[in-house]
């Protein structure tokens, strides 16, 4: 089912592995990209539960846009382990401006495709998602 506005549909291995992500904790980290000759989202990169987040930010491209989710577990003031499952769309101001179109017009309807995200970030510079970030956002 493609989006009406940029035409992009969701593969379903992007559904199947959030779902892993989520209820099975099998991955740390998703990252999505839209595949334009195929008009889809795919699944780009899966980080391993053990991987840490300068290895997830990492793994996102300094010149390109991208979706991304991140299971990120912390423990609250009553020293409780918590985890949220963050939606991250980076979008670099380095990004070409198509690209950027391109993922603004797929995000929301992208997003309802995966159920159970918590928390969403916008980022254009990883200052904007940097650890510190998430950590006051989960909270």
């Amino acid at each position: 089912m493609a989006n009406a506005a940029s035409g992009m549909a969701v593969h379903d291995d992007c559904k199947l592995k959030f779902l892993e992500l989520k209820a099975k904790r099998t991955h740390r980290f998703i990252v999505f990209k839209i595949e334009e000759k195929q008009k889809q989202v795919m699944v780009e990169k899966l980080g391993e539960p053990s991987e840490t987040y300068e290895s997830f930010a990492a793994s996102l491209p300094a010149e390109e846009c991208r979706y991304a989710v991140y299971d990120f577990e912390f423990l609250t003031e009553g020293n409780v382990p918590k985890s949220r499952i963050f939606f991250i769309a980076w979008s670099p101001d380095t990004a070409r401006v198509r690209n950027k179109m391109i993922y603004a017009s797929s995000k929301d309807r992208f997003k309802r495709e995966l159920d159970g995200i918590q928390i969403e970030l916008q980022a254009t510079d990883p200052t904007e998602m940097a650890l510190e970030v998430l950590q006051s956002r989960a909270n």
